[in-house]
């Protein structure tokens, strides 16, 4: 695909959080993403957000027209990500972590569907780990492909130690729907998550069982870290998240709206 951008294409938005430890990986994300092929009119944009000032990641950011690289003060993923979204062009908005990768097809899936259904406001697909050693691994309950109706991951999360029936880092979103509910939660961690049962709570989602996304595995992630799982703080991060769930479900407002 030539690097030149098409003012006439379509665009879907790619939005990457990064910091300097994950930095590393950016060019292992753009070769994914340089594997993908849309639909004839249609380009993915890629906005890269540091997620605060530094050096060490611009090295790493390609030089591509369709790739858009800022900083920012740092805040968490959350905010990297909703910040980049003042760059945001298009209908729909793509995750891509800095360290994880899309297989091939993954962007032309998930735009099938939702351009296929104008009643579906986002999508996910299946998840393998990717491991040190290259390797992959699957996680055990995916659902069966299909329709996600709303409520569902939010009565899956709560009788599942708040563990969702699918993988926030895999989500593909209506951009109008993602700005709407405001964006990423302001969290420190857990802020995909939120956005995930928010966007279940006012819309049906889907479930795509093609792999739709790489996730690695490595010694520097921000899950992987001691804070991630600190009781104190992961009790409250999962009582507001179930708390904003609840109340965008009792308000009653959903998308599309009427229906």
């Amino acid at each position: 695909m030539s690097a030149a951008v098409s003012r006439r294409a379509t665009v879907v938005t790619v939005v990457t959080a990064v910091h300097a430890p994950s930095a590393r990986f950016l060019p292992e994300a753009y070769a994914s993403l340089c594997e993908q092929r849309l639909p004839d009119g249609w380009e993915w944009r890629w906005l890269v957000q540091e997620d605060g000032y530094g050096d060490e990641v611009r090295p790493y950011v390609p030089d591509d027209a369709r790739v858009s690289f800022r900083q920012g003060r740092a805040g968490g993923p959350g905010v990297a990500r909703t910040i980049a979204l003042a760059r945001a062009e298009g209908p729909y908005v793509r995750i891509l972590d800095a360290d994880d990768r899309l297989p091939p097809g993954a962007l032309a899936r998930d735009l099938a569907v939702l351009e296929g259904d104008p009643a579906v406001g986002w999508a996910t697909s299946r998840v393998l780990d990717l491991l040190p050693d290259g390797s992959t691994a699957g996680f055990p309950g995916d659902p069966e492909e299909g329709p996600i109706e709303r409520g569902a991951v939010l009565d899956h999360w709560t009788a599942n130690d708040f563990r969702a029936p699918v993988h926030p880092a895999s989500l593909f979103v209506r951009r109008e729907l993602l700005l709407a509910l405001g964006g990423w939660m302001a969290l420190p961690a857990s802020e995909d998550t939120g956005l995930l049962l928010a966007l279940n709570a006012v819309s049906r989602g889907w479930f795509s069982a093609a792999t739709g996304l790489l996730y690695r595995k490595w010694e520097g992630q921000v899950t992987g870290q001691a804070a991630h799982t600190d009781p104190v703080e992961r009790g409250a991060r999962m009582a507001v998240v179930e708390a904003r769930t609840r109340a965008l479900a009792d308000f009653g407002w959903q998308y599309p709206p009427g229906r």
